[in-house]
């Protein structure tokens, strides 16, 4: 029952409650199991594939380098979690549609996701802070 594609909630073809990418167009590849750990594909993964575009690609190959680059600065710069390594699915959707991008209040989203953090962090027994403290 659980394990039915057609049964998931999705998010522009991002199977968002699997915790996995299935959706090749966004991205021109599906990163491997072994660099997805809930909901959240490996930083590595994402330098190494998409580290340099080559030079003279297409205009569908930049924009893939694009929506990749685009993801490690949301995951890892403003919206990072205390791992420090991983890059959060979540965001694929609005990396997806570049042209929408800059309607969002992204100025917004950072400042609530540093609050969160910082009420986290006030608990006694959390020790790191995550988020996007060059924003303090």
């Amino acid at each position: 029952m659980g394990d039915d594609p057609a049964r998931l909630y999705r998010l522009d073809g991002v199977a968002h409650i699997a915790g996995v990418i299935n959706d090749e167009k966004l991205l021109g590849v599906i990163p491997p199991p072994s660099q997805v750990q809930k909901y959240a594909v490996n930083c590595s993964w994402f330098q190494e594939t998409f580290g340099e575009c080559l030079e003279g690609a297409d205009e569908e190959t930049v924009r893939r380098f694009a929506r990749a680059y685009i993801m490690m600065l949301l995951g890892m710069q403003l919206f990072a979690d205390k791992s420090g390594n991983r890059i959060h699915i979540r965001w694929l959707p609005y990396v997806g549609r570049l042209e929408e991008m800059g309607t969002y209040s992204w100025r917004s989203a950072a400042l609530a996701w540093l609050y969160r953090c910082m009420c986290q962090v006030a608990n006694r027994h959390v020790v790191k802070l995550a988020g996007p403290l060059q924003l303090l």
